[in-house]
């Protein structure tokens, strides 16, 4: 029998325990990652410095590549197993020489997460003319993961989490257009369609990660309070997602229904570490378990068919490789 999520094959709930509810620290209980070693990207605010620390005080030694260093220093103050080197993910040649100077240092990895992502931003192009959302959230992780891949082969058992969100309903991956060029730029737009395209890339990575004993995983982290991923969000959006009043305050009802920071970690660090994942991979998870398929926006659950398609996931592959000028054969 084949071992993949192609359709969303896999997507069913393994009953894991967990919930909404759930915590990092309670998810990583009783793991011991003495002797691992992984990556966090965005590692130093909201759920990744929650994973950063999480994962440190199971045992890992965690690598926080970060574009503003001193600010990582800052925030990471007081948390033992850390390193921060340099690195912006709207810019390729940085992201090759983060990890070129990785590989250098003859490391496996055993964990990569890409966990750094933007939302709700104007529109915007990297040095290749690429829209940011895309470049960041999908372009980036396809780009590390790349470079990291003998690292990760080196680890024998390595797996790679990816941070996508439930707002990959907000857009299936637009093919003929990916970059806005001809057509009218709408930001959730840009946001869903990078998210779907990370959850067609952990799929189809995992398949051709199976045989160095690499799995992947695509995350729902929840919606959370207190990050900073919507800095740059004018009222008018939130106001129009019925999130808040006309004064900006947010409405009840929707404060009720976030997440904390260490629960909405709490998903990446059980696709990072649950013994429960040790035959399963290609899965896209939301409250500490694989989630159900869904095509309804609305019910704030489940993962959108189209994100799990075949025939996309290939299709995509090949055209990610064109976009980045990056041969990705694992």
């Amino acid at each position: 029998m084949e071992n993949n999520n192609y359709q969303g094959a896999k997507q069913f709930p393994i009953g894991s325990g967990f919930n909404s509810k759930s915590t990092a620290s309670e998810v990583i209980e009783n793991i011991d990652l003495t002797g691992k070693i992984a990556i966090v990207t965005g590692g130093n605010t909201g759920i990744g410095l929650e994973t950063t620390r999480v994962l440190a005080a199971a045992g890992a030694t965690v690598i926080v590549p970060a574009r503003d260093v001193e600010k990582a220093k800052k925030n990471m103050e007081g948390i033992t197993n850390v390193e921060i080197a340099s690195m912006d993910l709207l810019s390729p040649a940085s992201i090759d020489e983060f990890a070129k100077h990785f590989i250098a240092s003859e490391r496996p990895l055993h964990l990569l997460i890409n966990n750094a992502g933007i939302m709700w931003v104007p529109l915007r192009r990297d040095e290749r003319g690429i829209e940011s959302q895309l470049a960041t959230n999908y372009l980036a992780p396809f780009q590390l993961t790349s470079k990291l891949w003998t690292a990760l082969k080196k680890a024998n058992g390595a797996r790679v989490v990816n941070v996508s969100s439930h707002g990959h309903h907000f857009a299936p991956f637009n093919f003929d257009d990916p970059n806005f060029m001809n057509r009218e730029y709408e930001t959730l737009q840009g946001y869903g369609q990078s998210k779907t395209a990370l959850n067609l890339f952990s799929m189809e990575l995992d398949v051709r990660g199976q045989s160095s004993n690499i799995r992947s995983y695509a995350v729902h982290p929840g919606s959370i309070g207190g990050t900073e991923l919507g800095r740059e969000a004018p009222l008018e959006l939130f106001q129009k997602m019925g999130f808040v009043d006309e004064q900006g305050n947010m409405l009840p009802e929707v404060a009720a229904s976030l997440k904390t920071i260490p629960q909405g970690a709490s998903t990446t660090v059980w696709c990072a570490t649950s013994p429960l994942l040790d035959h399963i991979g290609g899965v896209y998870c939301e409250d500490g378990d694989i989630a159900e398929l869904s095509s309804d926006i609305a019910s704030q659950k489940g993962v959108n068919p189209y994100s799990l398609d075949k025939t996309n996931a290939k299709k995509l592959w090949k055209l990610t490789e064109e976009m980045t000028g990056i041969q990705f054969n694992p």
